[in-house]
């Protein structure tokens, strides 16, 4: 299983869709890890340089509609390779969101008022989320300010990402 701990990259924007994730004329790449310097480079956000701001991030809080487009496991693959193994957003494309759970990485889906809160309270700090996975539940902390939160997610989901994805879930099984 992933380790969904660790530093938040907030992208405050709705509608970021695959082919910001990871430019189309990349996907001819023969490895996952050819995607990495390419992940996120054509996200166009006032203030955001992939180059400088995914360094040691391992979360990605963002706003509604997140992953939308084409539907490729290179999305997923391009965040997978800079270490970022959770997005927690108010939703996301159902294909991205099930490509997330097929790699055993979790895309957690908050209400509009809990993704307000997360922007508002620690979008300016350094901040960092704890996993309490078994529980369905994390923390989110910094500038002296911590906040628990609870989501949800459908079993099956669940031991997708507890086995590290569809392959490793189906090889323990069959």
């Amino acid at each position: 299983m992933k380790n969904f701990n660790g530093k938040i990259l907030f992208l405050d924007r709705s509608d970021i869709n695959t082919d910001e994730i990871i430019p189309a004329k990349y996907l001819t790449e023969s490895t996952k890890a050819a995607l990495k310097p390419y992940c996120l480079e054509d996200l166009i956000l006032e203030g955001f340089d992939p180059k400088r701001d995914l360094a040691g991030k391992s979360v990605v809080v963002t706003r509604a509609n997140f992953g939308c487009g084409s539907s490729r496991e290179h999305a997923p693959w391009a965040l997978e390779c800079n270490g970022i193994d959770l997005v927690i957003a108010e939703n996301f494309a159902r294909i991205f969101r099930q490509n997330m759970f097929n790699c055993g990485m979790l895309a957690i889906s908050l209400d509009k008022e809990k993704i307000d809160a997360l922007f508002r309270e620690f979008s300016k700090e350094d901040a960092s989320l704890e996993m309490d996975l078994d529980n369905k539940k994390f923390t989110v902390s910094g500038g002296g300010k911590k906040a628990v939160f609870d989501f949800e997610i459908g079993d099956f989901d669940l031991d997708l990402v507890k086995a590290g994805g569809w392959v490793s879930y189906v090889d323990a099984r069959f």
